[in-house]
């Protein structure tokens, strides 16, 4: 009779094989390149030495037993799994639900507004008295830039957009 490394491995002994790989991934054992390098390897296993040799520097990972790749066996269970922590979603800020373009329009007249305060409180610095108040013209534009992100943002919501420009399904 052949020796349990040169028998030939089923399917299943495969599936096992790579929720082990994950475990160990998610454990920290392993990182991506290795664990998607070792996953690979796993289902393009052909005995049971080829499998043996993907977790040679494994400890038993996540309550797996090493035996559960002896043929026959039945695929082994975690023993106790904790269920992940979970986390609420943070709503997107104002800013990152803008799209770039208003972004940039919105830092240009910021920019703007804050130059021609500063011109308009040094002018009448100098002339020991406040002057006409020129900057509330600024307000025009701003009250534009307003409405055009306000419409631009309803019509994301109402499309179904996510922040980055493209539909929920496309990501």
């Amino acid at each position: 009779m052949a020796e349990r490394h040169e028998l030939r491995v089923s399917d299943r002994d495969r599936q096992v094989a790579a929720e082990k790989l994950r475990i160990a991934h998610n454990e920290g054992r392993l990182d991506f390149a290795e664990y998607d390098e070792r996953l690979a390897n796993a289902y393009s296993s052909v005995t049971y030495g080829d499998l043996d040799r993907l977790f040679v520097d494994l400890p038993a990972a996540g309550g797996f037993e090493v035996a559960h790749l002896s043929p026959g066996a039945p695929p082994a269970t975690p023993r106790a799994a904790r269920p992940a922590p979970r986390t609420v979603p943070a709503e997107p800020s104002v800013l990152a639900a803008m799209p770039t373009a208003l972004k940039v329009l919105w830092i240009i007249w910021a920019s703007v507004v804050a130059i021609n305060l500063t011109v308009w409180l040094l002018v009448s610095l100098g002339n020991h008295g406040p002057d006409y108040f020129w900057p509330m013209w600024l307000a025009v534009p701003g009250s534009v830039l307003l409405a055009v992100t306000v419409g631009v943002g309803a019509t994301r919501r109402d499309s179904g957009q996510s922040p980055s420009g493209r539909s929920p399904e496309g990501e």
